[in-house]
Parts: structure tokens; sequence; C-alpha cells
């Protein structure tokens, strides 16, 4: 069973669960976004930041969930490219050999939209679907 990372935003929160749930017998879900009581954010983000990126390292399968935000289709943010490239650069630069995915295709206008589109070509990630 592969270890999997879920990166994504985390206003999709049930839809991860949702995805766990459908997973569950083909991978063993070591992380995703999870929601951090407001109360406390700034003390226990940099804790939750600092292990999600240790369980990317570990993982040997990430996926970018990245879902339709803001109107956009296939949203991509800023911290959801940096986890991302991170995976990428395990395999590239650390010889690791973890399976990198994107959930679906992003529109032309998300701000990376080039870089993914290239990755692709050069296989680095796949398409979910292609899984």
């Amino acid at each position: 069973m592969k270890n999997l990372v879920i990166s994504g935003s985390v206003s999709h929160f049930n839809n991860y669960l949702r995805l766990i749930n459908e997973l569950k017998l083909e991978y063993n879900v070591i992380d995703y976004p999870k929601q951090i009581d407001t109360n406390n954010f700034n003390e226990l983000y940099p804790e939750i930041h600092k292990n999600f990126y240790k369980n990317i390292t570990s993982a040997n399968c990430f996926l970018l969930f990245n879902e339709d935000k803001k109107g956009i289709t296939g949203y991509v943010g800023a911290a959801g490219f940096a986890e991302l490239s991170f995976a990428i650069i395990q395999n590239l630069n650390y010889n690791k050999n973890i399976d990198v995915f994107i959930y679906k295709m992003p529109d032309v206008n998300v701000m990376c939209y080039d870089e993914i589109k290239r990755w692709l070509e050069l296989g680095w990630i796949k398409l979910w679907e292609n899984k």
C-alpha cells in the first residue's frame, strides 16, 4: 500500500474526507490539509507546516487536489504550488521515487499553468485520472 500525502486548500476539507474514504483500500493517507483552531493558529501552524513537508519526504505518492475555487477551474494557490514543487524536487535532487499527481488540469489563468503544463510534458507529474 502506498503512503499518500494530499495537498490543496483547506477549504475543501470535506472533499478530503470523502477522497480518503474512497482511497483507503489503495492508499495509506499520511497527511492532508486540516483545519487549524483559529484561536491558536499562529502557535500551531509552524509545527503543522513543518510536519506536512516531512510527510511529503516520507510519502511515495503525492496528490495536489486542486478542485475549483474562486470560480477558477483547477485552482492552484501559492502553498499548493510550493508543496507540488517540493515533491518534484524530492525526485529530481534527492532520488526519491514519489508518484506526483495533480487532480485536474488548471485553467490557463492559474498563475502556475505554464509550469504545470511543462511538468506534465516532462513526465514529472501526472494527471490523477491517468494514474
